[in-house]
């Protein structure tokens, strides 16, 4: 009776155990540290930025033109682009597939590398003169992160694994995170909520017109290996021949431990939208840090600043709640979710809350890093 009553009580709670799965677990932490690593690597590569335009007596911008900010329109237009390249990938995914996979691991190479150069450069500070070393416009440390990015995109392209694939997916979203920047908390709010919309459609309606989940299909869908589209133009045989086909990373990947074969998995867009978010209230703490600086000639106290909630802390804590409620939701539906659909309330609508209270709203809805009058940009360390 005892074993049986245990039975059921794990069947009336199967979703709550369902949710401590290692796969979970490991996707809700690495999604969250890859936001806060990409949000903490684009504030010290605008610091970089303005302390090396100060020495060359030159822009910001110039310096910076790397970084791609977003406008009101792109980010009208984002998802309606995006949803135009899902049919896209839908449609005619058979005929393009292996171009995709090019295109794929070329982009992802270039991502890694963005990922893997600060760890080579780490590693190049312990070796003499290696960290000063260059070749034309590149360094050392640079060389040595593409050259590594590309062995890892080889072996993947050779294997198919998880793993890589997986790499490649983080090198991905810290790259969108620290290269692209959102202005302004209207900018942030018009691109989230449109994605929010964006996603809803595709994976709860798109199958009522597609009939099948047109999200899901094209994230899930393997691409032919180029592998063997070059084995048969050359007529050879062998392991190229029989190169697995590969699962773009469009998403990443955690397998269980408790269950074999069961992965778990978390959209690109999920992690790199609302980490768009957390990096531009990070930038904005950080502004406003310096601003209190600026006007106080000290730095604050611990009292007045450090035990302080942050927007970047509630934007964090409110990406975790959503998380986790996206989880618990697949878990009890069944089925797949829209993650947005809980990211985006439970990251932006605090950070409005909190914004409005500190009398703050106005300032970070339209021109948040605006410096007070008679003083310049270049007075604020950012």
């Amino acid at each position: 009776m005892a074993q049986v009553g245990a039975n059921m009580e794990y069947q009336e709670y199967k979703w709550a155990y369902s949710i401590m799965d290692s796969s979970k677990v490991s996707a809700c932490l690495i999604s969250m540290l890859l936001i806060v690593y990409g949000s903490f690597r684009s504030l010290n590569m605008e610091r970089e930025a303005r302390e090396r335009a100060e020495r060359e007596t030159s822009s910001t911008s110039s310096a910076n033109n790397n970084v791609q900010t977003l406008s009101t329109m792109q980010a009208l237009c984002f998802p309606l682009g995006s949803s135009v390249a899902l049919l896209i990938m839908f449609f005619f995914f058979d005929s393009m597939q292996t171009l995709v996979a090019i295109c794929t691991a070329i982009i992802a190479c270039a991502a890694l590398a963005f990922l893997l150069t600060p760890l080579c450069q780490y590693v190049a500070g312990g070796v003499v003169g290696a960290g000063a070393a260059r070749c034309g416009r590149y360094s050392a440390p640079e060389l040595a992160a593409a050259l590594l990015a590309a062995a890892i995109v080889a072996v993947w392209v050779l294997t198919g694994h998880w793993l890589l694939m997986d790499a490649m997916g983080m090198g991905l979203c810290v790259t969108f995170i620290a290269l692209i920047r959102l202005p302004s908390l209207k900018v942030s709010t018009l691109l989230l909520t449109g994605l929010l919309l964006y996603d809803v459609f595709w994976v709860f309606f798109s199958s009522y017109i597609f009939t099948t989940n047109v999200m899901v299909k094209v994230a899930t869908r393997p691409a032919e290996n180029p592998m063997n589209v070059v084995a048969r133009r050359l007529q050879l045989g062998g392991a190229m021949r029989d190169a697995p086909k590969l699962s773009l990373p469009a998403k990443l990947v955690f397998p269980s431990m408790h269950h074999q074969g069961h992965f778990s998995m978390l959209g690109l867009g999920d992690i790199v939208m609302p980490g768009l978010l957390l990096c531009f209230v990070l930038r904005y703490d950080a502004y406003k840090k310096a601003t209190l600086v600026c006007q106080m000639g000290q730095v604050p106290g611990p009292r007045s600043m450090g035990s302080r909630l942050t927007y970047f802390h509630c934007s964090l804590l409110g990406y975790f709640l959503g998380l986790l409620t996206a989880t618990v939701s697949a878990e009890v539906f069944k089925a797949a979710q829209p993650a947005l659909l809980y990211l985006v309330p439970f990251t932006l609508l605090p950070l409005l809350t909190m914004a409005y209270v500190k009398g703050d709203l106005r300032r970070m809805w339209s021109e948040p890093f605006i410096p007070p009058s008679g003083k310049s940009a270049a007075d604020f360390d950012v």
